[in-house]
C-alpha cells in the first residue's frame, strides 16, 4: 500500500460531494448545466468503491442486502416524491455486488456452473437495464447507467494491480461515454483521482453514515423541492 494519496474515505467524500451538486442540479436547477459535469465524478469512483468492498468484505451476502435494503428504501422515497419508476444507482450496484457473488459462488464449483452462474447474473442484469425498459413502453423505468453501470465495478474488480483494474475500469466507462455521450465524457476525469488510490480505507469508520446520507439527501431535496416550485 502507498503511504501517500487518497484513502478509501477521501474517495468517499469526493464521491458524495459530487453526488450532492449533482443532485441539487437534476432535482433543483436542472437549467444549471455546471452542476450536472462535478457529478459525472461520482458514478466511476463509487463503482470502483463498490468493487474495493466486494475485494475486501468478509460477508458478501450482509454486504449485498444491505446495498439492496437501502436501495428499495431510495426506490419508496422516489416513488412516493415524484411517481417514477426510474431505478437509482443503487439498484445498479446491487445487481453488481450479486453477479459478483454468484462469481464467488461459483470458484468453489466446476468450471461449467462458475462460468454458468456469471452467465445467469449478466443475463438478468442485461434484461433488467436494457430489455425491459422496452417492454415497459409509456413508462419513465430504466436502471441508473444501464448494463455499462452494472459492469463498471465487476471491471474494476479484474486483477490485482491497481493499473490494471484502472485499465479495465476505464475501457467499460469510455463504452458507456461513447454510448451515452453529451456530458457523460466528463466521467473520465474521475480516473486520475482513482489512480491515487493509495489501498487505505481510512481512519474512520463511516460505512453507516454512506449507506444513510443516500436516502436522507434525496428526501431532503424532494422536499425543497416540493416547497420551493410546488
Amino acid at each position: 500500500m502507498k503511504k501517500y494519496g487518497l484513502s478509501g474515505n477521501a474517495l468517499k467524500f469526493i464521491a458524495l460531494i459530487t453526488m450532492t451538486v449533482d443532485h441539487i442540479g437534476y432535482i433543483l436547477f436542472p437549467s444549471v448545466l455546471w452542476l450536472r459535469i462535478v457529478g459525472r465524478l461520482a458514478m466511476p469512483i463509487y463503482a470502483f468503491l463498490i468493487a474495493e468492498g466486494c475485494r475486501h468484505t468478509k460477508n458478501m451476502a450482509k454486504y449485498f442486502a444491505t446495498m439492496v435494503i437501502t436501495a428499495l428504501f431510495c426506490q419508496v422515497v422516489s416513488f412516493l416524491a415524484t411517481g417514477s419508476l426510474y431505478q437509482c444507482i443503487l439498484v445498479t450496484f446491487s445487481l453488481s455486488i450479486g453477479i459478483f457473488w454468484l462469481f464467488s459462488y461459483g470458484r468453489t464449483k466446476s468450471l461449467p456452473v462458475q462460468v454458468g452462474l456469471l452467465f445467469l447474473g449478466l443475463a438478468v442484469a442485461f434484461f433488467l437495464t436494457e430489455l425491459l425498459p422496452l417492454l415497459l413502453p409509456g413508462t419513465d423505468y430504466g436502471v441508473d447507467y444501464g448494463i455499462h453501470g452494472v459492469v463498471l465495478p465487476l471491471a474494476f474488480l479484474v486483477g490485482q494491480k491497481l493499473h490494471r483494474r484502472l485499465l479495465w475500469g476505464s475501457l467499460v466507462l469510455l463504452l458507456y461515454c461513447l454510448s451515452a455521450g453529451t456530458i457523460q465524457y466528463f466521467c473520465l476525469l474521475a480516473l486520475p483521482l482513482l489512480a491515487l488510490y493509495n489501498g487505505q480505507r481510512g481512519k474512520w469508520k463511516l460505512k453507516q453514515f454512506f449507506y444513510l446520507y443516500y436516502p436522507a439527501h434525496l428526501g431532503i431535496l424532494h422536499l425543497l423541492h416540493t416547497a420551493l416550485f410546488a
